[in-house]
């Protein structure tokens, strides 16, 4: 975005202010503001395998900032192998045990870009929570399994977390169950049919039982308790993790408000515009903020699917990156180049004066 603003203003001043809402970038964009530093360890994937896990350590040597996605992520699955039914968080409890080993007393864990659905069961069991069916054995991993569960038992989880504050950054508010909650909303962009959908909700409304009647937390319609396919519900009950929205934590991370007065436009963006914008995405919450402050804000994203929601959101305009008929290969390819020309039409145009014509 600055290379194409520069291109029609080569003098202007462009701040640059990474941002993340509790999915892909936030460990970067917090990292960066604290003078922290990146860490990696290997996990169980979402569908079994080892992968490598990067977290980060920020500056202050105690606060642990992780994203699920990077243990959990819809993006570490083949889209040929998408499966909510067994795919599995307990990447992310382990990422979250690394954390732990190395010092970490305070936790920021970013809850999006998730290709589970298993209500954080996965992570519980990461951390020494056992969930058994009616004989007494383990569940296996995956949100179907949920629908057997019997009996929740706590006694083995992790000690240090007793001592260990625990914030999860959502970057949607959607609650656990229902028609607006992670199965129905979201289970079909992991690869879930309609039926599947309605049976990981079962499964999940089961779970949110069991976790109320044993723990005495109610989830259900917890706001964030849907994110990441219900990881925010597993989080809260087995962590006591404040449920926050990511844009909130980030914001303060890297002093956004701070850092938009006097500006003249703001430039913002994410993959696809839609309805699922307004439920705290880093697009509304950036225009909102500038809104606040009278700044004007273009959006430019891959894809406009219903731009109309939210330009009574702070949003003035919207742009998409493709310059015409593209595949979302080429997209996702030359991601960097489509935005900087993207970003340069949105300045040619605002740069047009009207009163010469009129």
């Amino acid at each position: 975005m600055a290379e194409g603003v520069r291109r029609v203003l080569p003098d202007a001043e462009v701040v640059v202010v990474p941002m993340a809402d509790g999915g892909d970038g936030t460990v970067e964009a917090m990292v960066e503001a604290t003078g922290g530093r990146i860490m990696a360890t290997e996990v169980t994937g979402p569908l079994g395998g080892k992968v490598t896990a990067k977290w980060g350590m920020l500056g202050d040597g105690v606060t642990g900032v992780l994203e699920m996605a990077a243990a959990s992520g819809l993006t570490l699955m083949p889209p040929d192998r998408l499966n909510p039914l067994v795919a599995t968080t307990y990447g992310t409890g382990e990422m979250i045990r690394a954390a732990l080993d190395a010092g970490c007393r305070r936790l920021l864990i970013g809850i999006g870009g998730s290709g589970t659905n298993d209500g954080g069961a996965g992570m519980a069991q990461a951390l020494g929570v056992r969930l058994q069916d009616s004989n007494g054995e383990e569940l296996p991993r995956g949100g179907a399994a949920l629908a057997k569960l019997e009996r929740v038992d706590i006694s083995g989880l992790d000690e240090r977390l007793k001592g260990c504050s625990v914030e999860a950054a959502y970057d949607v508010n959607n609650p656990l169950l229902g028609e607006k909650g992670a199965s129905m909303v979201y289970g079909s962009q992991k690869g879930a049919t309609e039926e599947m959908c309605r049976q990981l909700d079962g499964a999940l409304a089961h779970y949110a039982g069991i976790i109320r009647d044993t723990l005495g937390v109610d989830v259900a319609y917890l706001p964030g308790a849907g994110a990441a396919g219900g990881l925010g519900a597993g989080l809260a009950a087995f962590l006591g993790a404040k449920l926050l929205p990511g844009m909130e934590i980030v914001s303060r991370a890297v002093g956004l408000e701070e850092r938009l007065k006097g500006a003249s436009l703001v430039l913002t963006g994410e993959g696809r515009i839609d309805g699922q914008t307004l439920f705290g995405k880093v697009v509304a919450g950036v225009a909102s903020r500038a809104k606040a402050l009278g700044i004007p804000v273009v959006a430019i994203v891959g894809e406009i699917a219903d731009g109309d929601e939210v330009y009574g959101q702070g949003i003035d305009a919207v742009l998409s990156i493709a310059p015409g008929p593209i595949s979302l290969d080429r997209a996702l390819a030359d991601a960097g180049s489509l935005v900087a020309d993207a970003a340069e039409r949105a300045m040619r145009l605002i740069m047009i004066r009207l009163d010469k014509y009129v």
